[in-house]
């Protein structure tokens, strides 16, 4: 690996992590939410997509990018609009799987699967077997994820864990989608036209599902200021300018070490969990959250998979 790609590398998994630590900012945000209205998750959801395309079409329109967005939209509508389905899809089976099946479990099991999924299927595109450096490093990673999601879990309450971790994995595979569609679309899309195509399909999808659920109501018709800030944080930060970045890294990154460096996000909601709210991590949370920031500083020495000999 050369140098300038070497140091593209390192931006690109900067640029992911960044993202990552956005979204695990987005816990405690929704927890305030809840705390100051009746919204459910996934209105809020529904209010956080749609303020992230309205944002997004204005810096589109004021960066004159809409010649970019009609050829992301144009060259490529079946995969853009899949990202934009999948993205919705899956926040909307995580936040499902959270009631269902608890924090533990839909955690584990939606942000776990998704790094297996990629590594099997970059594997079997490149016909090589997956280094046992990055093996190593994806082991790591969903050990921390393990031991950083039990020892932060306040509640075990299970009503529905057939369907809970049925959304999981489907939220998983959904997320996997996702990176995978934004790893190969990245490649040669400006990445404010790709994040802004994709949400604008995602808002459609959400925003009908917020209808139903009330989206109408509150905090829009009860002027409660906090309630309406948090919501443009979740939808400018957390949303438009954390897939921005996602999909931006993803120029220089694999789809595997991008899902594997996007874990710091439940290390940063424990972190702010425990500045915040006063919640202890414990050692084994401690001892989880350094194996994922260890997993994550290893990215960049991983080595492409090597291929599997003839016979």
């Amino acid at each position: 690996m050369t140098a300038a790609a070497s140091t593209s590398r390192r931006l690109g998994l900067l640029q992911v992590c960044l993202a990552g630590v956005l979204w695990g900012t987005g816990g405690l945000a929704v927890q305030v939410i809840r705390h100051r209205s009746e919204l459910s998750v996934l209105t809020i959801s529904a209010y956080r997509m749609a303020i992230a395309a309205l944002v997004l079409g204005v810096v589109v329109a004021a960066a004159r990018r809409f010649p970019e967005l009609r050829a992301v939209l144009r060259d490529h509508p079946g995969p853009v609009v899949l990202m934009g389905l999948s993205t919705a899809a899956y926040q909307a089976l995580y936040f499902s799987a959270v009631v269902w099946v608890g924090v533990s479990v839909s955690t584990v099991v939606s942000l776990g699967l998704a790094p297996l999924l990629i590594t099997a299927w970059e594997s079997l595109r490149a016909r090589a077997l997956p280094h046992p450096t990055q093996l190593a490093v994806l082991g790591a990673a969903l050990a921390g994820l393990v031991l950083v999601t039990v020892s932060t879990d306040p509640s075990s309450a299970s009503p529905h864990p057939t369907w809970g971790l049925l959304a999981s994995m489907l939220s998983g595979t959904g997320y996997a989608v996702t990176t995978l569609l934004g790893r190969r679309l990245a490649q040669g899309t400006n990445p404010l036209a790709l994040t802004t195509g994709a949400t604008l399909v995602g808002a459609c999808a959400l925003v009908p599902c917020g209808l139903a659920s009330g989206l109408t109501g509150t905090p829009l018709t009860s002027g409660n200021l906090v309630v309406l800030g948090t919501l443009l944080y979740l939808g400018v930060l957390t949303m438009a300018l954390a897939y921005g970045l996602l999909y931006a890294g993803l120029r220089t990154v694999t789809g595997s070490a991008a899902v594997i460096a996007t874990l710091v996000e439940p290390v940063t909601a424990a972190a702010l969990a425990a500045v915040l709210l006063d919640e202890r991590l414990g050692p084994a949370g401690v001892v989880g959250a350094a194996l994922i920031l260890l997993a994550v500083g290893g990215l960049h020495r991983t080595p492409t998979p090597t291929a599997v000999p003839p016979g």
